[in-house]
């Protein structure tokens, strides 16, 4: 019920209805009466939606990127490409979650596929097949945090949703030139602790091509990580908020020759990831000029090419082991790179 009390010069309306409260002040008290009756009514009907019918889009993300996203490993890159949905879609954002149908989503993810101008007049490139499903993947994660912690929405629209379609896995491998020649322009010196950070993306992606590892877990080697008596190395990986536990990496004899140098140090490496990307491209880049065949590479060939090699040492469940693979079919069609050529020569 309305209170409506004298306040100063003019008149002050209370209300209190299901727990929530509000107030206005007014030049008479027939604005405060009214204002005090259409606010009650509003409120109740507001109350009576469900919570589906009451949430847009885009508190639903924001308060994922508040609380969900910020416990994840790779919180940062998500976090951005759930800011970049907000800004570029702000029309479907604007929705309530009862009002989002899958029709709505799969517009989303053609429109994606195809490129679009922003809602600030630019041009959005299309990107692939993969990037969208890397969206569909927390945005599916969202709608089911809402639905079964949240009770925000009875059900989500993803269900009945179509993925795009895979596009064909990499089948480039890493021949021993290519490897000198980027070792070459790096300036990598073997045996010697790299000085440079050039030298160091060199070290990193010969240790790579030994070891099967990605380029984040080997920037993490350090004195801590690294136990070269047992051939081990212990790192963080894109799952561990799942195991509880960092991943132990056995190392070949040659791995543990490459970090010998740099194994006593308290991180391996000074480089950051951008870093180790940007100077990989660039020599890269400088070596196309005259080896046009090698602008197709790119640093994470380097782990294919290292499981390929190991498949011909050590048995599949070994190999997965090594890999850090879960699903033996990601490990087969996206990682072993031998072609059916390479396999007869063999047999």
């Amino acid at each position: 019920m309305a209170s409506i009390t004298a306040y100063k010069d003019g008149w002050r309306a209370q209300i209190y209805v299901q727990g929530e409260r509000d107030s206005q002040t007014f030049r008479t008290q027939r604005e405060a009466k009214a204002w005090a009756a259409a606010r009650e009514h509003e409120i109740r009907q507001k109350k009576s939606r469900s919570p589906a019918a009451r949430h847009t889009l885009r508190q639903m993300l924001e308060r994922y990127d508040e609380e969900i996203i910020p416990e994840k490993r790779g919180s940062r890159p998500e976090s951005l490409r759930l800011r970049a949905f907000l800004r570029n879609f702000p029309e479907l954002a604007a929705k309530t979650l009862a009002e989002i149908q899958t029709p709505d989503l799969a517009k989303w993810r053609d429109v994606r596929l195809k490129g679009f101008v922003g809602s600030d007049g630019e041009k959005v490139a299309a990107v692939s097949a993969a990037s969208v499903q890397r969206d569909i993947s927390w945005l599916r994660n969202a709608f089911n945090i809402a639905r079964k912690e949240w009770h925000w929405l009875e059900s989500s629209p993803f269900e009945g949703f179509r993925l795009p379609a895979d596009t064909p896995p990499r089948d480039r491998r890493v021949t021993p030139s290519e490897v000198k020649l980027i070792c070459r322009m790096l300036g990598y010196r073997s045996g010697v602790a790299p000085e440079s950070l050039s030298q160091e993306v060199a070290l990193a992606f010969l240790v790579a091509l030994r070891s099967a590892m990605r380029a984040g877990e080997i920037l993490s080697l350090g004195k801590g990580t690294l136990d070269l008596r047992r051939r081990v190395a212990k790192v963080p990986h894109k799952t561990q908020h799942l195991t509880g536990r960092p991943r132990e990496v056995p190392l070949t004899r040659q791995a543990i020759r490459l970090l010998q140098p740099v194994a006593d140090k308290e991180k391996c490496f000074r480089l950051s990831s951008a870093s180790l990307d940007a100077l990989f491209r660039k020599a890269r880049e400088r070596l196309a000029v005259a080896y046009p065949s090698i602008a197709e590479l790119h640093f994470h060939d380097s782990r294919a090419e290292a499981l390929t090699r190991l498949s011909r040492k050590v048995d599949v469940m070994t190999l997965a082991k090594i890999s850090g693979h879960a699903d033996l079919k990601i490990l087969q069609n996206t990682y072993y790179r031998e072609s059916a050529e390479q396999i007869a020569a063999r047999l």
